[in-house]
């Protein structure tokens, strides 16, 4: 099995921090952009998308900053994906960075996928 390859994307939200944090670590929230249905039962977040599962786990959470999630399916020690929403210092434009890993020939599918999927989000908000 190949190593997979991170990459990050930016994507400027016009939101607060702290509702844009609500979409990222509550299943409630993740359920209204990234998945049909979505449960958790401690770190354990169950994402459901017609029908088929898939668990994460969260390795690490600062609220209101960044959520980072593992695939329990994923082999590779090292992947991860991560929502980070970062403040610009002298604009205030909040800004979200989805960091993920794909095997080299997927990453481009992998970006198209979150944003489409960011798409959907900012639509879901009204950003």
């Amino acid at each position: 099995m190949s190593a997979k390859i991170k990459f990050e994307i930016e994507f400027p939200i016009h939101a607060s921090t702290k509702m844009l944090y609500q979409y990222f670590a509550t299943p409630s929230g993740l359920s209204e952009w990234f998945a049909d249905n979505v449960n958790s039962r401690g770190e354990l977040f169950t994402f459901i998308w017609d029908g088929s599962e898939e668990q994460a786990k969260v390795l690490q959470e600062r609220p209101e900053e960044k959520i980072r999630l593992k695939w329990l399916e994923d082999e590779d020690p090292k992947s991860y994906f991560e929502f980070r929403l970062e403040i610009d210092a002298i604009t205030k434009d909040v800004s979200l960075i989805v960091t993920d890993f794909a095997e080299e020939d997927e990453i481009e599918e992998s970006k198209m996928f979150w944003e489409n999927q960011i798409e959907e989000l900012k639509h879901t908000i009204g950003a």
